[in-house]
């Protein structure tokens, strides 16, 4: 298996695409830092352009990589959910980053800890990676790799099978006024 890991590895790092078991659903990854695969990844999907992808990270440190500031309060209440289930929806103004943000002005981070060996790893070699549900828009995730290579074939460079297990979204938040707003629950139930 960790052969399988080292295949996505130089996949990912020539710009290809991959789908891999996330910390929560099988997902469609590719270097956050590519525009050439981040627009790769949409037509592949046929998802709507408007809607911005999640971003996986390995630490705080990679928000600094977006131009992503976090404030005192914000820093004290991260540590509760990250590295984690949690997705957390913070701005990013830099227009160099738009076909991330797809013009919205915010990117949705989760951290992905040292528990998802592979996974953190990976992000460490690689960089952040833009991590999608495998699907295309609209239709049921896929929850085995069977289903992902029934909806994409070979559009996809490597599949990378991590057996049945496979869990749901991870929980959306976004901060108002230093306060986090949950948008959607979860794995993780946040109050």
């Amino acid at each position: 298996m960790q052969n399988n890991w080292k295949k996505a590895e130089e996949v990912l790092k020539k710009d290809g695409v991959v789908v891999l078991p996330t910390d929560t659903l099988y997902g469609i990854v590719g270097k956050a830092l590519s525009r050439k695969t981040i627009e790769r990844i949409y037509e592949i999907k046929g998802r709507d352009r408007s809607k911005p992808f999640i971003v996986l990270i390995s630490s705080y440190k990679d928000l600094e990589i977006f131009g992503v500031k976090i404030t005192k309060e914000q820093a004290k209440i991260l540590p509760k959910f990250w590295p984690g289930k949690v997705t957390i929806i913070l701005p990013c103004l830099s227009k160099k980053f738009e076909y991330l943000h797809r013009g919205t002005k915010s990117i949705a981070f989760r951290m992905i800890g040292k528990k998802n060996h592979s996974l953190s790893t990976l992000l460490k070699k690689v960089g952040p990676l833009v991590a999608p549900s495998v699907n295309p828009e609209n239709l049921k995730h896929a929850e085995t790799i069977k289903e992902a290579k029934n909806y994409f074939g070979n559009k996809i460079d490597i599949y990378l099978n991590s057996g049945p297990k496979i869990g749901k979204s991870s929980t959306l938040a976004k901060f108002e006024n230093d306060k986090l707003i949950v948008l959607r629950q979860g794995q993780v139930k946040v109050k």
